[in-house]
């Protein structure tokens, strides 16, 4: 932000500057949707008239939700692993989801948020594919069935950001482990590129891959559901996000993706998960989504502290 005009913010117990002709300083959470549809980046508001704000007190004082997304993109790479890696970083009260015998799933998404709430920042996360808290203990599911599901749960590893705003909400106000870096993210119909910087400012993972063949649909048809859950204030909590799926396409991996490991905290996840191969690769060119305050989920009562989390 060094070359724009900012405003100080509060959120919390934090002070931060966010870009001064930017939506949150405008509208703190609350902004006009007819503003948002003349914006020619945004290809439809209808998803968003369907989802009244609320406002309630959380972590980071008092806020509207869900906080919303306009116009985004994203590049996602889903991983097939040992469980017994994938339990090896969750709490205890998580198993992974199981695919097939010993095999789980884990994914690396790139997101690029050019309009939404909090204004433009990019992130990229890795994050173990679990079973619903007190599900019961059902056999495996079915691969294909697991990765059409409309409504899947996780547990987030590592989740670096660009901004300031980006970072304070997602770590004081969800829980997730997030951290300012330097993150560029370009996703467009012909390639999805990335790129994340370690602390010494060199790569800690890349990311250039062919985009897949895209379709279009229209808002509403196709809109897919993840549960995250995190710790927060010393409890567990579970945040809802729902994704209105826009432009769209998939290919089924038989080699080697175009994500390159560096040095730093992604690399060390994704290494710690030991990576059978990739084994899906989703990009969205567009979409939209809806990221829903935390609500306290109670975890079975044998749970323990986490197992190798970093915040």
């Amino acid at each position: 932000m060094t070359n724009m005009e900012t405003v100080e913010v509060e959120l919390g117990s934090r002070k931060l500057r966010v870009p001064a002709d930017g939506l949150f300083a405008r509208y703190r959470m609350d902004t006009d949707l007819d503003v948002v549809e003349a914006d020619p980046r945004v290809s439809t508001v209808d998803f968003f008239r369907t989802l009244p704000k609320t406002s309630v007190e959380s972590a980071i004082g008092t806020t509207r939700t869900p906080n919303f997304y306009y116009a985004m993109s994203k590049a996602q790479i889903t991983y097939l692993a040992p469980t017994k890696a994938l339990r090896s970083r969750l709490p205890d009260g998580l198993d992974p989801l199981t695919v097939a015998p010993g095999i789980g799933l884990f994914s690396v998404v790139f997101f690029r948020y050019d309009v939404c709430d909090i204004d433009f920042y990019t992130e990229v996360t890795v994050g173990i594919a679990v079973r619903e808290v007190r599900h019961g203990n059902l056999p495996p599911v079915d691969l294909l069935s697991a990765l059409g599901n409309d409504h899947l749960y996780a547990y987030v590893l590592s989740l670096p950001v660009n901004t300031e705003i980006a970072q304070v909400r997602g770590h004081d106000g969800y829980g997730f482990p997030k951290w300012v870096t330097d993150i560029d993210v370009d996703i467009d119909a012909r390639r999805a590129t990335g790129r994340v910087a370690n602390d010494a400012g060199g790569t800690d993972i890349a990311l250039s891959v062919a985009t897949p063949k895209q379709k279009r649909v229209a808002s509403g048809t196709s809109v897919s559901t993840l549960t995250s859950y995190t710790e927060l204030n010393g409890g567990w909590n579970q945040t809802l996000s729902q994704t209105n799926n826009l432009v769209f396409g998939s290919d089924l991996l038989t080699g080697d993706v175009g994500l390159e490991l560096g040095s730093g905290r992604l690399s060390d996840d994704i290494r710690s998960l030991k990576p059978k191969r990739p084994l899906r690769l989703d990009v969205f060119t567009e979409c939209q989504n809806a990221l829903h305050i935390p609500v306290p989920v109670s975890f079975p009562a044998t749970h323990g502290p986490l197992k190798g989390a970093k915040s």
